[in-house]
């Protein structure tokens, strides 16, 4: 049996991050290694959960980080800037599910993929991923069809559409030849006209305790094709994570996304 990989959780007392600890409390393909909180947190300097990483504590320091083998991020821009100088130093394998990032950040990632193996995704549903790749294939397949792009979320969510529905419209859109700021209807109200060819229409639900769902309806004449996807609990994100973190750490250099390792999983 291969030994343990060993993971670092930036932004380790975050949502994200405490998931992520529940499930490596059973995972014996990991050992944390470091847990990074942003500097002046409550967290900071307190004690990891001793069950799964004994006299290990919170720290917002990376160069007390010993040798690992993959970086984990679910932090902040700033946070996630700070992972990757630490990974780029040692050449360590990056994941991140950081979103928000400004123009400057996201071409140091992009420059960074030629120095370490780094995934990037705006959510770690690997039924999402699939998902992804299904609407991908139906779209190119049927590129007269109207689209629309439906989801919903609980009502604490503050931004509409969501990052996951947003990235299912620009698999779509990339798939027909165009892109999703040419063709986005994001509102439909008073007498907006006919619907225009090729537009890809998206419609938001806000309320209860929805975790996630994401439907993509490609109507054609007398037919319709319906994709779609529900998470129904938070774990699948932190699940999918560590999937994703065991097929990046030892790779090349480069970037990768989930569509990746599905497809090496297909034989693909």
């Amino acid at each position: 049996m291969n030994p343990p990989l060993r993971i670092a959780l930036s932004g380790a007392s975050g949502r994200m991050g405490q998931a992520l600890q529940a499930l490596l409390r059973g995972d014996r393909r990991f050992s944390l290694a470091h847990a990074v909180v942003t500097p002046g947190s409550e967290h900071d300097g307190v004690p990891v959960n001793r069950e799964l990483a004994a006299s290990l504590c919170f720290t917002h320091d990376w160069s007390t980080a010993p040798a690992l083998d993959v970086v984990v991020d679910f932090s902040s821009p700033s946070g996630l800037q700070a992972a990757l100088e630490f990974c780029e130093a040692r050449g360590v394998a990056l994941l991140s599910g950081t979103t928000g990032l400004d123009e400057a950040l996201s071409q140091r990632l992009e420059a960074a993929q030629a120095r370490i193996p780094l995934l990037r995704a705006a959510n770690f549903s690997l039924g999402v991923a699939v998902l992804t790749r299904l609407l991908r294939q139906a779209a190119a397949a049927l590129p007269g069809w109207d689209l629309e792009i439906v989801e919903a979320h609980h009502g604490r969510k503050e931004d509409a559409p969501s990052g996951t529905a947003l990235a299912l419209g620009e698999a779509a859109a990339a798939a027909r030849g165009t892109s999703l700021p040419a063709q986005a209807v994001y509102a439909r109200e008073g007498r907006p006209g006919a619907r225009r060819a090729g537009s890809i229409g998206f419609a938001v639900v806000r309320g209860g305790d929805i975790v996630g769902e994401h439907q993509a309806l490609l109507l054609g004449v007398g037919e319709r094709v319906e994709l779609g996807h529900r998470a129904t609990d938070r774990s699948i994100f932190a699940r999918g994570a560590l999937e994703a973190a065991q097929w990046l750490a030892g790779r090349a250099a480069g970037g990768y996304d989930l569509d990746a390792m599905l497809a090496e999983r297909a034989g693909a």
